[in-house]
């Protein structure tokens, strides 16, 4: 037997973050400083909030738990998550502890968390990957409103690591027919937007990833970019070479096509600090992205293909 989980609720396309309902006595969390969140909460029309815009990126546990000390005892009726990935996993442990409903709007397109169970925290500065269906949304909202304005560079981290999410997520071994149609369709949504110039096109590819590896997980690339996340390197920018290679390693059926959008997006060499051996050693520790890999992987491969990585052989 299979099981897909999605957001009870999921509110998608144009003026979907007006048109929301928003619970009163909420609180939002973001990473967005005040004069750009004030424009998001005014989007929303949303009327009695508290506020925390401390979130940092590469969020740690001891984030949430001052999110928790500061707001717990004000009894907020729901924590709304409002900005990238880094929002998004406060928003998710943090309403998981409180045992409060948990609304999700992602402003970047790229992780899909506001579709998943997962939740990447840092413990003692290194991040982890977490699972569990208390993660899980009660209501996503996905707008393109947020298009508009965002940096090309977090424009262009953000849609790899869609692309990334949505062929790993298809080639897990924990997939399966359902996960895989909507893993095949994200991306070829999101492979014809961006050969194509089609960048308002770029959150609904990115929501169905979000629900094709949510419930399947995703693999080698992720597993390999966490050497490169942990030295600082944006997340989707770490995927552009780490899944390329990954993909290259499992002969996957899209890695002709993964290699062209990097391509496209212009992203450059990767470099590490860490010697290949010891950052080995960490990433074979890395089950949850190991493990649903399609093909067996061992130390070697990783040391071998993070020299690939370095030396630009894609």
């Amino acid at each position: 037997m299979n099981t897909v989980r999605m957001p009870k609720t999921i509110n998608f396309g144009k003026d979907a973050l007006s048109e929301t309902q928003y619970p009163k006595n909420a609180l939002v969390v973001t990473t967005a400083p005040p004069d750009v969140s004030a424009k998001w909460l005014a989007r929303m029309k949303i009327q009695d909030y508290m506020l925390y815009d401390k979130v940092e990126p590469e969020p740690s546990i001891e984030t949430v738990n001052k999110v928790m000390a500061e707001f717990k005892p004000k009894n907020p009726s729901a924590i709304i998550g409002l900005g990238g990935g880094s929002s998004l996993d406060v928003a998710k442990y943090a309403g998981m502890e409180m045992k409060i409903p948990k609304i999700l709007i992602p402003t970047t397109f790229g992780t899909g968390a506001e579709m998943t169970t997962y939740c990447v925290l840092k413990f003692e500065g290194k991040k982890k990957l977490l699972q569990d269906e208390r993660f899980l949304a009660d209501m996503a909202v996905i707008d393109a409103y947020f298009m508009d304005g965002t940096p090309e560079a977090i424009v262009k981290n953000s849609v790899c690591d869609a692309c990334a999410q949505a062929t790993e997520g298809y080639d897990s071994k924990r997939g399966n027919e359902f996960t895989k149609m909507l893993c095949k369709s994200a991306f070829d949504i999101l492979y014809d937007a961006i050969m194509n110039n089609k960048p308002e096109n770029y959150p609904f590819g990115s929501m169905l990833s979000g629900i094709g590896f949510g419930n399947a997980s995703t693999t080698l690339g992720h597993a390999l970019s966490y050497a490169f996340s942990n030295e600082g390197v944006p997340h989707g920018y770490s995927l552009s070479s780490c899944t390329t290679v990954a993909h290259r390693f499992n002969k996957s059926i899209f890695y002709d096509k993964f290699k062209e959008v990097i391509e496209k997006l212009k992203f450059d060499k990767l470099t590490l600090k860490a010697p290949y051996d010891q950052a080995a050693d960490v990433i074979m520790t890395d089950k949850g992205h190991l493990d649903p890999n399609p093909l067996p992987v061992t130390k070697q491969d990783v040391v071998q293909l993070l020299k690939d990585i370095v030396d630009g052989k894609l």
